[in-house]
């Protein structure tokens, strides 16, 4: 039997790409450590990438338990307006709670963690609030050197979880008004990486991934993410690596970013599959180009080989 459909029964989709895609907070770190778990099977750096999808668990459970809290009391202005970020890392006055959130992730994780890691999880223990605050302020300003490669990547974790938290309460609708940002309009971060998304009114489009809060925002292809140049840039890949993952290198201002396609594999994550691909940093190294945006659960210099 069939059915005629009336005037007005579908809705067409809107024509117009969203500018900021907020984080899928009931899914995006779980998605993440399936991922890792999927990367991890006959990676050199296996047992370290294992490690990293238990973390990813733990995000996702920090996260799913603040579903009915709110972050902010009272709560700012969301809509962004004038051209600031409505989190932003730099002036933005913490609530205890990442801190609750560290702890909760401390003790899911530490049966899984690798030996320089389960020391780590002490150290952070053996801290007061004011130890914690600077490690996360200096995470956050990307003074790398002042950081334990160890513990940095655990304190960073519930940051992450906490912004994520904190984003879900912008209005994205308003935060479209800006035509080009380097850094995330929600929470002011650099990104990690870009992604090349499929489906619908985003079909094709680049979206820059924040590297803190999770939040997606777009910026035109061919076009520099530190810059803004589109006459220099050149795609860089290992030889017999991932075709979904290239390096998109500035030759104006000397840097990369990665770019992930997800026609090429519908499952890339802007987080796991750039520290699965260490190996593409180190090549834009040795060409002497430098990283635009981190990957705050690797500290370069960290070593992943140490699992015991």
């Amino acid at each position: 039997m069939s059915s005629i459909i009336q005037p007005g029964a579908i809705v067409p989709p809107s024509q117009e790409a969203p500018f900021v895609r907020l984080a899928d907070r009931k899914h995006v770190f779980r998605r993440r450590a399936e991922r890792l778990l999927d990367l991890a099977d006959g990676h050199p750096l296996e047992p370290f990438l294992m490690f990293l999808g238990a973390l990813a668990r733990a995000q996702q459970d920090a996260l799913d338990s603040l579903e009915h809290s709110n972050p902010v009391s009272p709560r700012p202005d969301t809509s962004g307006a004038g051209g600031a970020a409505v989190f932003p890392v730099q002036g933005w006055t913490r609530a205890p709670l990442w801190r609750d959130l560290l702890g909760s992730i401390l003790d899911s994780v530490e049966s899984a963690a690798p030996a320089a890691t389960r020391q780590a999880i002490d150290r952070l223990r053996s801290m007061d609030d004011g130890e914690l605050e600077d490690m996360a302020q200096r995470i956050l300003d990307g003074d790398n050197e002042a950081l334990d490669p160890a513990a940095a990547p655990l304190v960073a974790s519930a940051l992450q979880v906490y912004w994520t938290h904190l984003a879900g309460h912008a209005d994205p609708g308003h935060l479209g008004e800006k035509r080009f940002s380097k850094v995330c309009p929600v929470c002011g971060s650099a990104p990690v990486s870009s992604m090349v998304r499929v489906g619908g009114v985003e079909q094709k489009l680049r979206y820059l991934h924040c590297s803190l809060c999770e939040s997606d925002w777009h910026l035109e292809r061919l076009t520099c993410s530190n810059c803004e140049s589109t006459t220099s840039l050149q795609f860089m890949g290992i030889e017999g690596g991932s075709e979904a993952v290239k390096a998109e290198a500035c030759g104006e201002c000397r840097s990369y970013l990665k770019i992930l396609y997800m026609d090429r594999d519908l499952d890339v994550d802007p987080v796991a599959d750039d520290i699965a691909t260490l190996a593409l940093d180190l090549l834009m190294a040795e060409e002497g180009y430098e990283r635009s945006g981190p990957n705050l659960l690797f500290v370069p210099g960290e070593e992943v080989a140490d699992t015991n």
